[in-house]
């Protein structure tokens, strides 16, 4: 049987992406003028091709391509799941998915697009699916989830095999149902999400308390400008 995405496979082959040390994005070094890129992670890049815009292929350095094989195992176990993009096929370094439509929950914050309560369900109807289906939902974060006309559609299912709880959705959904109330339907300044993120990542794991953490954030006041 010939999929159509096959028909995309020497414009997909002809990509060049490096990794890049300390777990930065990787470097796009050439994409042909066919394909759009239209996200780009750690571990690889995901394009769009102007003729199957249906399809989104995820392309992986030579170094991490390995990364692609857990990935299928996920989406085979997922199949059917109304909470994560469908899986097609995949052959040697990439990977090929629908294309989902829909802002991230990050671009949400930064647009005052607002996220309702259904999202977060929907998120966590995910998780429970992950759970049954024996996987670890981690890595769940806001870049990683799209609002689909108030619905949630999980992506980047690269990290359901790896042990462990990182706890990212957790202190979402908690900063969800404690504070945004507070911004719902307000555009976030990027600074403040970026700042907020470093903070995250720089925390002690061992000491850290949510609601300081929050006091922290709180504390930046983004709309102080506008309350005067």
């Amino acid at each position: 049987m010939i999929y159509p995405w096959l028909e995309a496979e020497s414009d997909v082959q002809s990509v060049v992406l490096t990794e890049q040390p300390n777990n930065n994005l990787v470097k796009i070094e050439y994409y042909p003028p066919s394909l759009e890129c239209v996200g780009i992670g750690t571990d690889a890049a995901v394009f769009r091709h102007m003729d199957y815009p249906t399809y989104a292929f995820k392309i992986y350095t030579p170094t991490t391509d390995y990364k692609r094989l857990m990935e299928r195992r996920v989406y085979v176990e997922l199949d059917g799941s109304p909470y994560f993009p469908t899986y097609y096929g995949d052959e040697e370094r990439y990977l090929v998915i629908s294309y989902e439509e829909g802002p991230t929950l990050f671009d949400c914050l930064l647009r005052g697009i607002p996220i309702e309560q259904q999202v977060v369900s929907d998120v966590e109807s995910a998780r429970e699916t992950l759970l049954h289906k024996g996987l670890n939902p981690r890595d769940i974060h806001l870049k990683n989830i799209i609002n689909q006309n108030g619905r949630a559609k999980l992506l980047d299912v690269s990290e359901y095999l790896q042990p462990g709880n990182d706890y990212r959705w957790e202190y979402l959904k908690k900063g969800y149902e404690s504070y945004y109330s507070l911004i719902k339907g307000k555009p976030v300044p990027f600074w403040v999400l970026d700042t907020t993120r470093k903070w995250f990542h720089q925390r002690d794991s061992s000491t850290f308390q949510f609601e300081d953490f929050m006091k922290k954030v709180m504390a930046l006041n983004p709309f102080r400008r506008h309350e005067r």
